[in-house]
């Protein structure tokens, strides 16, 4: 990786961390779905007018729609849904750590069902990535944390790493934003009918809730997608899934500083483990590549 490589990452890090702070701030003054669903059109649009600048086009293949569909139903309706409304009750830190164990999950789930190995340093990242979550679990849910909440967070990143490991390869052969673009649009599909139904559109108007809606809609939502693409295309999936490890410092870091979560200190010693973890685990698959 050369520095432009390391630059590029540790941005992608910091703008995809953020989204739980800036969706924390949303959820608290108006109906979590009902926002979602309006990101994802607006964010969809946009990228789909990105790729259309960069000479893509929405003819896609069999696996890249087969994509397309998964995804906006397990990433955008059901993973990020299920977080917009579980951190009306859960911190902007809980959920992103969370979150952060995708690459653990997909890595034990690939190892059980799907007979992936890994080398020793693999296998003691899985084991530390569990010990991190459960003592920062514990520490959480004796705190106070509403289980329901966590809970909806953790059924959000299995749905996550059952959409990763489904559609592994399927977006080869280009045209990579316009499927981001049509993956978000076909999550805004899914979610406006339950946000009609179910919530009602009370909001309550602030500068600080224009700022962070526009921050997820172009920050997060588009510009983590487009750096993360030139990432890969630069050096490649495997080295580029290794930045991931920096996650739950980032998420806990954006959330105690913006919103002054507390931070207990299984929260730190945990989030360095599940990190170490995660950066095991990559560095063993790139040792086997």
């Amino acid at each position: 990786m050369d520095l432009r490589a390391i630059l590029m990452g540790l941005a992608f890090v910091a703008m995809w961390s953020s989204a739980f702070t800036s969706a924390r701030i949303i959820v608290g003054v108006a109906p979590p779905l009902g926002a979602l669903a309006l990101r994802f059109l607006i964010s969809g649009l946009l990228a789909v007018i990105l790729a259309w600048l960069m000479g893509q086009s929405w003819r896609l293949t069999r696996a890249q729609w087969r994509a397309t569909g998964i995804f906006g139903i397990c990433q955008n309706a059901l993973y990020l849904g299920l977080n917009f409304v579980a951190m009306q009750t859960v911190e902007a830190s809980l959920a992103s750590i969370v979150a952060s164990t995708m690459p653990l999950i997909v890595a034990l789930a690939s190892w059980l069902w799907l007979g992936e190995r890994l080398r020793p340093i693999g296998y003691a990242g899985l084991l530390a990535g569990v010990i991190g979550v459960a003592l920062i679990m514990g520490a959480r849910l004796q705190g106070g944390a509403d289980p329901l909440g966590v809970l909806l967070c953790v059924l959000g990143v299995l749905s996550l790493a059952a959409a990763t490991m489904s559609v592994r390869g399927a977006v080869a052969g280009g045209n990579v934003m316009m499927i981001v673009g049509l993956q978000m649009l076909v999550g805004s599909v899914l979610l406006w009918p339950l946000a009609l139904a179910f919530e009602t559109p009370e909001i309550t108007w602030s500068w600080s809730l224009v700022i962070a809606f526009a921050y997820t809609v172009l920050i997060p939502g588009v510009a983590a997608t487009f750096v993360w693409v030139l990432l890969v295309e630069r050096i490649g999936a495997i080295r580029a899934a290794t930045y991931h490890f920096l996650n739950p410092f980032f998420g806990v870091a954006i959330a105690a500083l913006f919103l002054g979560e507390p931070l207990g200190p299984l929260d730190v010693v945990g989030a360095a483990i599940i990190a170490l973890g995660i950066l095991a685990v990559q560095r063993s698959r790139v040792r086997l590549q």
